[in-house]
C-alpha cells in the first residue's frame, strides 16, 4: 500500500475494537444444523450490503456493493471491484442454482458496472488506453475516491468478466444470445482488453499492500481470458486481449518455488510468500471437472496441497496466534492473511477460514468426479497430517480396499473442522465481521458485517451440499508455451452504451510523467492539482494523488503518469496532504507545460516529464498516530 495507507494501517491497530460478542459455547450446535442457518443469514447478509435497498448501506446507488457498512475504524463503507465482482459471482451463482429472486440484483450489477468503467479516476479514464478500469474502489455512488491508495490493483477487471460471463452462458442457454452480445459483452470487452493489455504489468495484491504480481490476480486473468475467448466465440464477437490467455497461464507457473506458492513476485515485500491468496485464487478458478495436474492449480493439484499445508501450518503456531493452540495436526485452526501480518495486529480473517474449508470441499469434489485420487512426493505431507497410511499411489473407489473412500471421509472432515473454527467464534445473530482475535475470546474484530466474509461462507456451504458453478475448463489441459513471453495486445476500449454507460468520448491525449521532490514525514502525502479537467479544475478534490514507491530520505521523489489532452497548456501546483484532518498544505508558486502532440498509435508512450523540487511551506504530523 501507499505510505498513507500503512500509517493509517498502524492508527487503526490502536484502536481495534470487537464489534459483537463472540459465541462459545460449551456444547456447540450440530454442524450441519449451524451451516443450514448460517447460510441463510450470509446471504441476507451480503444482500444488505447492496444498493438501492440493501437495509445496512442507506444511499448507495444501485448495484454497487459496499464492503461493509463500517465507516470508522475502519472506513470501509465504499465499493470496491473485486469485492463487489466475487460478491456477484456468489449471488449469479445462487441465482443458476435456482434463487430467481437475485436476477435483479444482477441487472442492476451489469448497469452499475457499465457506468463505473466511465468515471475518470487516479488511476486513468476508459479512453484511449483503459487505464481507468484498475481503480480500486469508489465512493458508493460511483463517484471517484480521490485519496492516497494501493493502485492500480488488475484482478478486478479480470474477476468482473468472470462474473459477467457467467451469467451470460445463463442468458445464452436460455435464448437470450442477443443480450448477452449486445447488452452485457461490451463490459465484458473493456475488461478483457484490460486484463490482456496489462496482465504483465505490475499492481497491487488483493490485500492492496504489496506491488508486483501476484499469484491471485495471474490466476484469475487465465480464467478471464480463457473464458473471454471461448464466449466471443459462440457470440461471433472479437475478444481483444483473449490470445495473451497461453502467456498468462505460462507466467502462473512461476510462483511455485518447490515447497509451496509464493503469493507475490517481482515485489520488494521481504515476506516469506507464504499467504492466504494461494488459497482464495484456486477456490475461484475452481471446476469440478478439472484434472488435479491441470495448470490451472486447481484445490487437488499436488502443488496446491503442499502449498495449503504449509500455509496452514504457519498460522499453528500458538505464539502466533494463541487461539490455535494444542489444535492436533489434523485438525482445521484459524487462519489469517499472511504470518507476517500486523494490520489490526494480524488476526485470523472469517472469509479465509471458511476458505480454507471450502478449498478442501473443491478437492474432494474434484476426486470424486475423477474417481481417482493421487498422492505423489509433492502431496505426501498433506495426506499424511490427516491420514496416517498415505504413501505415493494412485487410489480408487474400485476393488476390496476403501482406502480411497476413506481418505475422502479424512479430508471432508478435515474441512468440516475449519468450518467447527468459523461457528466457534461467530456471534449468536450470525454476524460476521472481517476478523476475530487471536487471543481468547475470539471477538470480533475490524469491519462489521463484511460483505465478503458472508459471500465466503455462501460459496463454502454451496460446496459442502455439492453445488457447484458451470464448468470453464478446457475439454483437453491447456499447453503453456516453450517459453514465456513479457507480451501484451494493445486493448480496444468503448462505454458499453446498451448496458447503460453514458457516451464519453476523448479527443487526443498525451502521457505526461510529472515528478517532484518534495520530502514529507510518514503520512503525509502530495497531491497534483491545475486548472484543466484533466488535472482537477483547480479542485483539490479531484486531484491526483502521486506515488512514493521510489522515495527516499535522499531522494524524495513523488510521481504520477497523466493522461492530458494534446497541445493545450495547463497551469498546475502540488499539494501537502496532512495527517490527522489538518488542511491540506500548498505551493506558493504556479508552474506551466505545454503538452506535446499525441503520437499516434503510441498511447502509452511518455511524451514529456517534469523535473519540480517543492516549492512551499513543510507540513508537520499532528501527533495522532503517536
Amino acid at each position: 500500500m501507499t505510505r498513507f495507507l500503512n500509517i493509517a494501517a498502524g492508527i487503526v491497530a490502536l484502536a481495534a475494537l470487537g464489534s459483537a460478542s463472540p459465541r462459545q459455547r460449551a456444547e456447540p450446535a450440530g454442524l450441519d444444523a449451524f451451516i443450514s442457518e448460517e447460510r441463510g443469514i450470509a446471504l441476507q447478509g451480503a444482500l444488505n450490503n447492496i444498493g438501492p435497498n440493501g437495509s445496512l448501506v442507506p444511499g448507495t446507488s444501485a448495484g454497487f456493493v459496499v464492503a461493509s457498512p463500517s465507516k470508522a475504524n475502519p472506513d470501509y463503507f465504499y465499493t470496491w471491484t473485486r469485492d463487489s465482482a466475487l460478491t456477484m459471482k456468489t449471488i449469479v451463482d445462487e441465482f443458476l442454482f435456482g434463487d430467481t429472486s437475485l436476477q435483479t440484483y444482477i441487472e442492476d450489477y451489469i448497469h452499475a458496472q457499465a457506468v463505473l468503467q466511465t468515471v475518470t479516476n487516479p488511476s486513468g479514464t476508459l479512453l484511449p488506453s483503459g487505464t481507468g478500469l484498475g481503480e480500486p474502489k469508489y465512493y458508493v455512488d460511483g463517484t471517484r475516491f480521490n485519496a492516497a491508495w494501493g493502485r492500480p490493483q488488475r484482478d478486478g477487471p479480470a474477476l468482473r468478466a468472470i462474473t459477467l460471463m457467467t451469467y451470460s452462458n445463463w442468458l445464452i442457454s436460455n435464448g437470450q444470445e442477443e443480450k448477452a452480445r449486445d447488452v452485457v459483452w461490451p463490459v465484458i470487452a473493456n475488461d478483457l482488453s484490460y486484463t490482456g493489455q496489462y496482465w504483465n504489468a505490475t499492481g497491487f495484491d488483493l490485500w492492496e499492500e504489496v506491488s508486483g504480481s501476484s499469484f491471485f490476480t495471474t490466476q484469475s486473468q487465465y480464467r478471464a481470458l480463457f473464458e473471454g475467448g471461448e464466449l466471443a466465440e459462440t457470440l461471433g464477437v472479437e475478444c481483444t486481449g483473449c490470445d495473451e490467455a497461453p502467456q498468462v497461464l505460462c507466467f502462473l507457473q512461476s510462483y511455485w518455488n518447490g515447497e509451496y506458492i509464493t503469493a507475490n513476485i517481482n515485489d520488494q515485500s521481504g515476506r516469506s510468500g507464504r499467504d492466504a491468496n494461494t488459497i482464495l485464487g484456486p477456490i475461484s478458478v475452481f471446476d469440478v471437472n478439472a484434472q488435479c495436474d491441470s495448470l490451472t492449480v486447481q484445490p487437488c493439484n499436488p502443488r496446491g496441497l503442499a502449498n495449503f499445508k504449509v500455509l496452514i501450518d504457519a498460522f499453528r503456531n500458538a505464539s502466533l496466534y494463541p487461539i490455535n493452540e494444542g489444535i492436533p495436526q489434523s485438525s482445521g485452526v484459524a487462519v489469517g492473511r499472511y504470518p507476517e501480518d500486523v494490520y489490526y495486529g494480524g488476526n485470523p480473517w472469517y472469509l479465509i477460514t471458511l476458505g480454507a474449508a471450502e478449498y478442501l470441499y473443491d478437492a474432494v469434489a474434484q476426486w470424486k468426479t475423477q474417481a481417482s485420487l493421487t498422492v505423489d512426493k509433492t502431496s505426501l505431507p498433506f495426506f499424511k497430517d490427516i491420514y496416517a497410511a498415505a504413501r505415493v499411489k494412485t487410489y480408487k473407489p474400485t476393488g476390496n480396499g476403501t482406502e480411497f473412500s476413506d481418505i475422502l471421509a479424512k479430508v471432508t472432515a478435515y474441512a468440516d473442522s475449519f468450518v467447527a473454527v468459523a461457528q466457534t467464534y461467530t456471534p449468536s445473530n450470525g454476524s460476521l465481521s472481517e476478523q476475530f482475535n487471536k487471543t481468547a475470546p475470539g471477538n470480533p474484530l475490524s469491519a462489521h458485517d463484511l460483505t465478503w466474509s458472508y459471500a465466503s461462507f455462501v460459496t463454502m456451504a454451496e460446496r459442502r451440499a455439492g453445488q457447484y458453478p458451470p464448468s470453464w475448463e478446457p475439454s483437453v489441459p491447456a499447453e503453456v508455451p516453450a517459453q514465456c513471453a513479457a507480451s501484451l495486445t494493445k486493448g480496444t476500449y468503448s462505454p458499453a452504451l446498451a448496458a447503460g454507460a453514458p457516451n464519453v468520448t476523448t479527443t487526443c491525449m498525451s502521457k505526461v510523467l510529472f515528478a517532484v521532490n518534495a520530502s514529507t514525514y510518514y503520512g503525509e502525502n502530495v497531491y497534483l492539482v491545475g486548472n484543466t479537467t484533466d488535472l482537477g479544475s483547480w479542485n483539490i478534490r479531484n486531484s491526483h494523488p502521486l506515488q512514493s514507491s521510489n522515495y527516499t530520505e535522499e531522494n524524495p521523489l513523488w510521481f504520477l503518469q497523466v493522461d492530458l489532452t494534446a497541445g493545450e497548456t495547463v497551469s498546475y501546483g502540488y499539494a501537502k496532504h496532512e495527517d490527522c484532518n489538518q488542511p491540506y498544505i500548498y505551493e506558493t508558486t504556479n508552474r506551466t507545460l505545454v503538452v506535446p502532440a499525441c503520437v499516434e498509435g503510441a498511447d502509452d508512450v511518455v511524451v514529456a516529464r517534469t523535473s519540480d523540487e517543492w516549492e512551499g511551506p513543510d507540513g508537520s504530523s499532528g501527533g495522532c498516530a503517536s
